[in-house]
């Protein structure tokens, strides 16, 4: 899966928000926003093709987290990223 062309990430105070010039398949009823560690895989895996594996591999390079923790909160973003429309399959 990649990341949707088109969408920035842009940091407003300590967090994230999604914007982007097409944004009419993404689900803004809601606004979509992200903590820093959400914006860092973002930003690790712009413009890559990815799955949860590398995502969960980005957690364990930076953070104290072990491997199988980390698939859980890489699969449950992507899950969430996805219901938002943020994905390309």
């Amino acid at each position: 899966m990649k990341l949707r062309e088109g969408l920035v990430l842009r940091p407003l105070g300590s967090q994230y928000i999604v914007t982007g010039d097409d944004l009419s398949p993404v689900d803004f009823s809601k606004v979509v926003s992200m903590n820093a560690t959400s914006a860092y895989l973002w930003d690790k895996l712009s413009g890559k093709d990815f799955a949860a594996q590398d995502m969960a591999g980005l957690l364990t390079e930076r953070y104290d987290v072990d491997a199988q923790t980390a698939l859980a909160d890489a699969e449950s973003l992507i899950a969430a990223w996805q219901k938002a429309g943020l994905l390309e399959a």
